[in-house]
């Protein structure tokens, strides 16, 4: 059974009496809903509502543990330093370049794998379909996982699931274009945060105009290959495996196409479902 370690993911360390309203004053999730049997999915937004950092929220006693992109963990735990201000908050990287022999890993546990007992494991907050993720030790989760990454990522694709720097860029996209708000990440019920009042606009007015839809792909294709119909630009294929993948889609455009042929390059590719909602 899959249990797969995600060499790509870090672990951040928010503690202290006032860590929960830190995080709910800038995270798009409602940190009020996030406990041990309930994690959270969010992102750290500009103040123009673009997507800085996503990260997984799993609360472990009385510290929140982040699990965030691994090339993206040390400018997160920057910016959090930045809005610490007085607050009461210890702000920690628990990553191996920073903590050695403490240092914590992510495994995805899928198709009903299980961690060892001491695991801090936790259902993905994005979709019941991808399982479970667990933070541990990273000697423990060499011992039980194995590095069969493009198996999980066929996995993560095939839940129609987006992942920041490869299935679109991070200060390049709204969290609507990211189905954020499709995956539980977007709490609009709450009160302000970072970039709050554009992420309103835009679920209020119906201002989407692109989403992160689920592609058959016929050929070879690299991420960041535009796709057209012909003259008309689509959009931009993001990862890719066993003939699926995701790719970021201007939904008007895609109308214009009228069901045109399209294509990546040499590569033939096919919208499997124009409502990203129907992958979950």
């Amino acid at each position: 059974m899959p249990a797969v370690l995600l060499a790509d993911r870090a672990v951040l360390s928010v503690s202290g009496a006032e860590a929960r309203n830190f995080l709910q004053g800038l995270v798009t999730c409602d940190m009020t809903k996030v406990s041990a049997g309930a994690p959270g999915f969010g992102a750290l937004l500009t103040p123009q509502g673009k997507i800085l950092f996503d990260f997984l929220i799993a609360q472990d006693g009385e510290r929140f543990l982040l699990d965030t992109s691994r090339e993206k963990a040390a400018d997160l735990l920057k910016r959090l330093t930045f809005y610490r201000l007085r607050a009461k908050v210890e702000l920690a990287s628990l990553s191996d370049d920073a903590k050695g022999d403490e240092a914590l890993a992510v495994v995805a546990l899928f198709g009903g794998a299980q961690a060892p007992a001491d695991a801090i494991v936790f259902a993905d907050p994005r979709a019941e379909t991808l399982g479970k993720r667990a933070i541990l030790p990273v000697a423990a989760a060499r011992g039980f996982a194995s590095d069969a990454r493009e198996e999980y990522e066929a996995h993560r694709i095939a839940c129609g699931v987006p992942a920041g720097g490869l299935d679109f860029a991070y200060g390049d996209a709204f969290p609507h274009e990211t189905n954020m708000d499709l995956l539980h990440g977007v709490a609009f019920d709450k009160g302000c945060y970072v970039g709050q009042e554009v992420v309103s606009r835009m679920q209020h007015r119906g201002l989407v105009r692109k989403r992160v839809l689920k592609v058959a792909i016929d050929g070879e294709a690299a991420p960041g290959a535009e796709i057209r119909a012909g003259e008309i630009a689509v959009g931009v294929l993001g990862g890719a495996q066993g003939g699926q993948g995701l790719a970021t889609v201007r939904l008007d455009r895609l109308d214009d196409a009228k069901g045109a042929a399209l294509a990546a390059g040499a590569a033939n590719v096919s919208v499997l479902d124009r409502d990203p909602q129907g992958s979950h």
